[in-house]
C-alpha cells in the first residue's frame, strides 16, 4: 500500500521543449479553472521560471504542489489531503489526460 504521506507524482513526457511546454501549461491552467468549476480552484499559483508552487481546493479540500517542466517533461508532485488520497489512481489519470492534452503536438 502506498505511503498516505508521499505526494502524488506524475511524469508527462513531452517532445516541445521547455519554452513551449511552458507557454502550454501556463495558459492551460486556466482553461482547466474553466473546465472543472466547483470542483477545482487554483488559490495560489507562484511560477519561478519553469517551476510553479500552487495551492488547490479540490472538492473542498486544500491541496498543494508543485510543477516542473524539463526539455522532454513535466513533473507534477501534489500532496492530497487524507480525504482524497482514496482518489489518488482517478487523479493520477485525470492529471495524465489533462497534461497531454494540453502538451500533445498542434
Amino acid at each position: 500500500m502506498a505511503d498516505p504521506s508521499a505526494p502524488l507524482i506524475v511524469l508527462i513526457p513531452h517532445n516541445l521543449g521547455k519554452a513551449e511546454a511552458s507557454r502550454r501549461l501556463r495558459s492551460g491552467i486556466g482553461r482547466l479553472q474553466e473546465s472543472f468549476a466547483g470542483k477545482l480552484s487554483v488559490i495560489d499559483e507562484a511560477w519561478n521560471e519553469d517551476h510553479l508552487d500552487f495551492r488547490v481546493t479540490v472538492l473542498g479540500q486544500a491541496a498543494n504542489g508543485t510543477i516542473d517542466i524539463a526539455e522532454d517533461k513535466v513533473r507534477l508532485a501534489v500532496q492530497l489531503p487524507q480525504f482524497l488520497m482514496f482518489l489518488a489512481a482517478k487523479a493520477r489519470a485525470l492529471v495524465e489526460r489533462q497534461g497531454r492534452l494540453m502538451l500533445d503536438k498542434k
